[in-house]
């Protein structure tokens, strides 16, 4: 989903042309508004903006002085100027930028429809294209990228040494066509792709290679990075800022967590895959790299896991020890981590190998395998909460209970296949209470901002997917829902016959008596006063 953004400081202007657009594409295209510069700059810091539709001449900040700011953000932003002023200066400054056009409001609404619908053409055009591209570059750096990620994963595990020389470092760098300063600071992203069941090894490559290629195309313009695929078959990018115009590490986080959120939102849309992101904390010493993947790891599979394409950030070390000893051992790490994702295939292949590896060691080799196990299991039935809910999972530490160490391991499971079956019904339900939880808001809120971007912000999603997610568990969209509440509220207010229109248009989110009545009237045929007196009428005869 791309997101409009509209600033005008006349009021019914941005009012009327939000109504429009608001119903144009509810699939496509949501819709934010602003009445001055300065509440635009507002949303630029708070989300990211695919094309915005703006006023010139504006007091304050006006839409030239805007749009240099807005580029700095978000520089594949296309730009929309809409203004009255057919003054030859503004035409020349503003047809100097890149991606800009110019209308003027004398054209009507039609003209102004038609060419946010041929930007849109455009964007996607030029993601299309960009596809095309990319796929050629990649055979031509498909060796580079080989050398370039063993590397990598040989400093990920050996850091301490690896980077002890800092000169060599950056020769290895050079060598090697790695963009990274090692003397600078850097972040890590940690992706975790879900892929499709059914997909074999070969498809599961080629959806990977299509990850890197979006990544690649959205990302490319303000940081530097480099990804490699872990032990785990997750995605870890390495990231440093370009110098211009990202300056400061929180401008760096919403860039990321603004771009990221659009390549979520291309994977799924382009390749049917979700895909979850944890962002680090500014990582100073290259030397600790090591220790901050293993607690980025930790996060990801303690906070995630829930099927839905989240974006996390690292902000404290919130994960105790106890939960830090499920990293026992390598293969039980990687246990945890199909756990955590839902991989249901892959748990009970790495399962099986644990356990066959297990009954072919000694006594000693079985039984510390056999307590490992149990011990990712009654974490994550800790973690949930799930005691109640699993059968016999008091015997998960109570080995001498089983009658062989090979019944212990059938049991070990049985506890498994019951977990993954309880997480199913569990996320079902969740999907359900998240949309109920979304309306009661909605209901209780309408006089309030309910953009897509604060309901993603309140009940922490990401606001494309809250889209098609909505979409998906109710079969309207969000937009409709909200416009719904609106006119049943609305109704209710005029029923009662004390409030003014104007007071009641405040009451359900219109701050123009204006705005509301056109919004009225479309919905249910009558202006908000024609109601009122047929109501009257009714109630009289």
């Amino acid at each position: 989903m791309y997101r409009l953004l509209i600033v005008d400081d006349e009021e019914i202007i941005t009012d009327s042309l939000y109504d429009v657009f608001s119903s144009l594409l509810p699939d496509e295209l949501d819709v934010c508004k602003a009445y001055s510069g300065i509440e635009a700059i507002e949303w630029m810091i708070r989300t990211r903006i695919d094309i915005v539709l703006t006023d010139i001449a504006m007091p304050g900040l006006n839409g030239l002085e805007l749009i240099k700011k807005i580029q700095d953000y978000w520089p594949r932003c296309k730009v929309i100027f809409l203004t009255g002023h057919n003054n030859f200066d503004y035409i020349y400054k503003a047809f100097q930028m890149n991606d800009v056009r110019y209308l003027l409001k004398t054209e009507g609404y039609d003209k102004v429809t038609e060419t946010v619908k041929e930007v849109l053409d455009e964007i996607k055009k030029s993601h299309r294209d960009n596809l095309l591209i990319e796929q050629t570059k990649e055979q031509k750096y498909a060796y580079e990228m080989m050398a370039q990620g063993d590397f990598m994963r040989h400093l990920i595990h050996k850091s301490q040494s690896v980077c002890a020389n800092r000169t060599l470092l950056k020769s290895e760098f050079e060598q090697l066509n790695i963009s990274l300063e090692p003397n600078y600071p850097i972040y890590f992203v940690l992706g975790r792709l879900d892929y499709p069941k059914e997909k074999s090894y070969t498809q599961r490559s080629t959806i990977l290679s299509s990850v890197r290629s979006i990544w690649e195309r959205q990302l490319s313009m303000q940081v530097k990075h480099i990804g490699v695929v872990d032990r785990y078959g997750d995605i870890l990018w390495f990231i440093q800022p370009q110098k211009k115009p990202i300056t400061g590490q929180q401008d760096l986080i919403k860039y990321l967590e603004g771009t990221l959120e659009l390549i979520q939102e291309e994977c799924l849309d382009s390749i049917g895959v979700h895909l979850q992101f944890t962002i680090s904390k500014v990582i100073e010493n290259w030397k600790s790299i090591s220790f901050h993947y293993d607690k980025l790891r930790q996060l990801q599979q303690l906070k995630m896991g829930t099927g839905f394409p989240g974006i996390m950030k690292e902000i404290e070390d919130t994960i105790s020890s106890a939960k830090k000893s499920v990293n026992a051992k390598q293969k039980v790490d990687i246990l945890t981590a199909h756990l955590e994702a839902n991989r249901v295939e892959e748990f009970f292949e790495e399962f099986h190998e644990i356990r066959t590896a297990a009954l072919n060691g000694d006594y000693h080799q079985m039984v510390e395998s056999y307590y490992a196990v149990a011990l990712v299991l009654y974490s994550y039935i800790s973690h949930y909460g799930w005691y109640e809910k699993i059968l016999h999972q008091d015997k998960l530490f109570r080995i001498d209970e089983h009658l062989s160490l090979n019944k212990g391991f059938q049991y070990l499971e049985q506890i498994s296949y019951d977990l993954f079956q309880i997480k199913k019904t569990e996320e079902r339900n969740r999907a359900t209470r998240v949309i109920d939880n979304i309306c009661e808001y909605i209901e209780k809120h309408l006089n309030e901002d309910l953009s897509l971007v604060r309901l993603a912000e309140v009940h922490y999603f990401n606001p494309s997917y809250l889209s098609y997610f909505f979409k998906q568990e109710r079969g309207i969209n969000i937009s409709e829902y909200i416009d719904s509440c609106r006119i049943t509220k609305a109704k209710e207010l005029l029923m009662e016959g004390d409030l003014k229109v104007r007071e009641v248009s405040i009451q359900v989110g219109y701050q123009s008596a204006h705005s509301f009545t056109r919004f009225f009237k479309k919905m249910t045929g009558f202006t908000p006063k024609e109601y009122r007196e047929n109501l009257q009428q009714a109630s009289s005869s």
